[in-house]
């Protein structure tokens, strides 16, 4: 009878034999189909043997939940350095049979372009980086591994007074910040990312490269807010470059309950979403601990499309209970503006923004919803005692208005536009590592989601694409019905727009994840069954090990 030693010993080595073979197999088909031939290109794939594995699959973990030994792991990781490496990437990725994870900045909260409960590929796009401008046409072409931070400073490098509608966190990838739906703290005045892409590239199911003509409109509506990696892997967008003033304002504002918060908070609710579309005032609420007591600190920071004396007029008339003063105000250029948001120290040059390294990994939790209608005052105040009572979990909420009212709701796939007062984000980050401190720490979070029912949109309860949150719902089997409950709080009406172009352009689902959009048809791509003899055991998502049976 085998020892449990002897049996640990011929998994590994079968593991390590099964994980060679595919690696083979894998360079050899990325060889027959380069043209011309490419003699380096084993130089872009990664195998678990690989010395650089590790540091390569780590490098873009953006949330520590999934940078655990537990987590499951990529059997490859490709690291494309030109577009046709991704177009072979991709037919070879079929041909082998293995799902293929499409990465471009790690930032998605719940790891679904980096970790699967099926034997999968990583295709890493952190290479696919070029940026270039064109200040004639006041436009640009991005490729997907780029950041926007990176982008932010070749903006700058051109324009003085320009800039682009998106996050405000310069690690962020392009590819799936804007395939998205992104926005930033100029959604007010001029919408979405997306609403300023203008053509894009992506690579679909064969491994075919195209641009906006050759993929059609619904496909390019549908990678326009809809997720580009339900439907293939954007290469490179063309975005429409915005102008900014030469001066724009900045402020941070705190309040705890004892200093009228509630009532800062009830008319933030009102005011945020319909004041000058130049201004956008983002409020994080807090349960903190001051002085031995346990209270609500709410933190206000904004960005003013122009100077601080009209800034503070303005809210001096429509919003005293802020008290904001101009000593609270800091003018500064628009690229100074993007460091502040950044968190970068007074006086940080613009080069920082062209470091792709994240030295604050957290673990952490998020979750998204809607509000349409102002919360009472008695109703804050009931919220603030439960989330006293819960210690931990935070809130995050983003005005709308402005230009997202002008905007229809069927013109990209991001639906959430006029009628929506303010998005909100839950928040909750933690330390420890460990099962006991992950369960403990996502069940505060959902617990002040359950608490935020009666305030929030319903039939669906909305949520947001770019705040991924697998609570929502998942797909097992690949199904119209599985997909439908999380595509529409996600998309609302646009969710059967987007399946009727997935059924088109990728009819047996595979580019697919746990919440992709899914085809309307039963047809599921088997190429996973090819390669059974040669696969290794894999991990469950959430750390409970098993093996796979195909």
């Amino acid at each position: 009878m085998p020892t449990v030693l002897s049996i640990i010993v011929f998994t590994v080595c079968f593991t390590c034999a099964a994980t060679d073979s595919v690696y083979e197999s894998f360079l050899q088909c990325l060889k027959t189909h380069s043209s011309p031939p490419d003699n380096n290109i084993s130089s872009i794939v990664y195998s678990r043997s690989t010395s650089s594995y590790e540091p390569v699959l780590q490098h873009y973990i953006r949330n520590a939940r999934f940078n655990t030994t537990s987590t499951p792991k990529p059997v490859l990781i490709v690291t494309p350095l030109t577009e046709s490496h991704v177009s072979t990437a991709v037919i070879c990725s079929k041909n082998i049979g293995f799902q293929l994870r499409i990465r471009s900045g790690g930032h998605d909260f719940e790891g679904v372009s980096y970790v699967s409960d099926q034997p999968f590929f990583v295709l890493d796009m952190f290479n696919l980086r070029s940026i270039s401008i064109d200040m004639t046409a006041r436009s640009g072409w991005v490729q997907a591994g780029a950041t926007l931070g990176e982008l932010y400073y070749k903006i700058w490098e051109n324009s003085k007074v320009h800039g682009f509608p998106a996050g405000v966190c310069p690690t962020v990838g392009v590819g799936g910040h804007i395939s998205g739906a992104g926005y930033g703290n100029m959604v007010r005045k001029h919408g979405l990312s997306v609403d300023h892409v203008v053509d894009g590239k992506i690579v679909d199911v064969d491994g075919k490269i195209l641009d906006r003509k050759a993929m059609g409109e619904d496909l390019f509506w549908a990678i326009r807010g809809g997720g580009g990696a339900s439907f293939g892997v954007v290469l490179a967008f063309k975005i429409q470059l915005v102008e900014v003033p030469e001066t724009v304002t900045v402020f941070r504002v705190e309040r705890t309950l004892e200093q009228n918060a509630t009532d800062v908070v009830y008319k933030w609710q009102t005011i945020a979403p319909t004041t000058d579309d130049g201004l956008f005032m983002r409020m994080l609420v807090q349960p903190v601990t001051l002085n031995k007591q346990k209270t609500i600190r709410i933190s206000i920071y904004a960005l003013y499309l122009g100077g601080a004396n009209d800034v503070v007029s303005w809210l001096a008339k429509d919003f005293p209970e802020l008290g904001l003063g101009k000593q609270e105000c800091f003018e500064m250029s628009w690229i100074e503006s993007a460091l502040w948001w950044a968190s970068f120290g007074k006086g940080a040059s613009p080069d920082v923004l062209l470091d792709r390294e994240s030295y604050h990994v957290k673990f952490m939790k998020r979750k998204s919803d809607y509000v349409k209608t102002p919360i009472s005052k008695k109703g804050l105040q009931w919220l603030w005692e439960k989330m006293i009572e819960l210690g931990e979990p935070g809130l995050v909420f983003n005005p709308y208005g402005g230009k997202m009212n002008e905007i229809n709701a069927t013109e990209t796939p991001f639906p959430h536009r006029s009628g929506n007062l303010f998005k909100v984000q839950y928040s909750i980050n933690w330390k420890e590592a460990g099962v006991e401190a992950d369960t403990r720490n996502k069940d505060l979070v959902k617990k002040l989601h359950s608490y935020m029912t009666g305030f929030v949109s319903r039939n669906p309860r909305s949520a947001y694409l770019n705040y991924r949150d697998l609570d929502i719902g998942i797909t097992k089997n690949w199904s119209y019905q599985e997909g439908k409950v999380y595509g529409e709080s996600y998309f609302n009406g646009n969710f059967e727009r987007l399946v009727d172009v997935k059924t088109d352009v990728d009819p047996h689902n595979f580019f697919r994840n746990e919440q992709s959009i899914p085809p309307r048809t039963s047809k599921v791509w088997n190429g996973m069954k090819r390669m059974k003899e040669a696969r290794p055991p894999v991990q469950a998502r959430h750390g409970t090990k098993q093996n796979l049976i195909l």
